[in-house]
């Protein structure tokens, strides 16, 4: 936090008795300031003018404008980093695409006090967010363009090493980040294992859209299944996910345990069974975070002789975890989000040819 000046907060909800609710909680952090709250989009456009928030929280089910339109109009015009509170019904996802750097689920009775630490903790990640105001149609079709051709040229990609794995991590702006970067992958690729800092339930959910949206098949990561080629498996929220090798085959460990790195997923937790299991067969990734996650598994998938890709400053929402890894020495290459497929296949197919030689 810059001067030591607090986080201005400005709360947008549809219910009075909870923007009181969650005023009150985030009061009690002495980093952040809620300067106002909002009961609709219209109300939040008004306020924002006048209070100047750095962070907004936004409900998506509000009466007129709903959130995710409210959210569209802002990153288009005026882009203020904004954690979504959601329900589980998958609308968090829609809301990431719409340009909210993160999301908290939705409170019960029980649940309260998880919840405001929850929230406070990821505000004050979200201050710190880089965003860019949502790139025109025009561009938008470009880059999807831009996608599909890099798919044909990658699919004359013929990958041998059935000994190779591909391991992501990722916190905020991930959701988002591994959705782009997986879009872009071919089938026939090696086994990808996913850790991305998300809550229980949201992961299956994250699983399913992503499955939907990409060439691969991507699922949530069940213990004791095997990691096949052409997949993608997702981290179960609240459970820690690593890999073992049985009968010359990965599978996966998926069990509970305790925070790793601070996080249950962990990303060091997967990096490190990586590297342990795999050596010089892993490809380790580590993409926008905040905080230290992941550096020191990854560096250890270097040492064991894997290959390290890091996402670069430019590109990341929050140049935190992949920061935390070079500054480690932990990675071989650091690019922007869009080169990241192509050195992951360019590797592959390097190893490919070695092979053969």
């Amino acid at each position: 936090m810059k001067n030591n000046k607090k986080i201005k907060v400005l709360v947008i909800d549809d219910s009075n008795l909870f923007r009181r609710i969650i005023a009150k909680y985030l009061q009690e952090h002495p980093e952040l300031e809620v300067v106002g709250t909002a009961k609709d989009s219209y109300d939040a456009r008004d306020k924002i003018i006048q209070y100047r928030p750095d962070v907004l929280t936004l409900d998506i089910e509000m009466p007129g404008l709903n959130g995710i339109e409210f959210l569209k109009i802002l990153m288009d015009q005026n882009p203020i980093p904004t954690i979504v509170i959601s329900g589980a019904d998958g609308r968090c996802f829609e809301a990431i695409s719409a340009g909210a750097v993160g999301f908290v689920e939705k409170p019960n009775s029980n649940t309260m006090n998880d919840f405001s630490n929850d929230l406070a903790s990821k505000i004050k990640e979200a201050s710190v967010a880089k965003l860019d105001k949502r790139k025109d149609s025009k561009k938008s079709s470009n880059y999807s363009a831009q996608i599909v051709q890099k798919k044909s040229t990658f699919n004359n990609i013929r990958i041998k090493n059935d000994k190779d794995i591909i391991a992501i991590g990722a916190s905020m702006g991930g959701v988002e980040a591994i959705s782009k970067l997986l879009k872009q992958l071919p089938l026939g690729l090696p086994g990808i294992v996913i850790t991305q800092h998300m809550p229980p339930v949201f992961t299956q959910k994250y699983a399913e859209r992503l499955n939907k949206e990409c060439l691969i098949n991507v699922s949530e990561a069940k213990d004791g299944e095997e990691v096949l080629s052409g997949h993608a498996y997702i981290a179960p929220g609240a459970l820690q996910m690593g890999i073992a090798k049985k009968n010359n085959k990965y599978v996966l460990e998926v069990k509970e345990g305790d925070k790793i790195s601070g996080h249950c997923p962990s990303v060091d937790y997967l990096f490190e069974s990586v590297a342990k299991e795999a050596k010089e067969n892993a490809i380790g990734v580590i993409l926008t975070g905040m905080g230290s996650d992941g550096a020191k598994g990854l560096l250890d998938i270097k040492e064991a002789g894997g290959y390290t890709i890091g996402q670069d400053r430019y590109s990341c929402v929050v140049y935190g975890m992949p920061m935390a890894a070079k500054n480690l020495g932990a990675v071989s290459k650091e690019t922007s989000l869009e080169m990241i497929p192509n050195v992951i296949l360019n590797q592959l197919k390097k190893k490919t040819i070695n092979s053969e030689i």
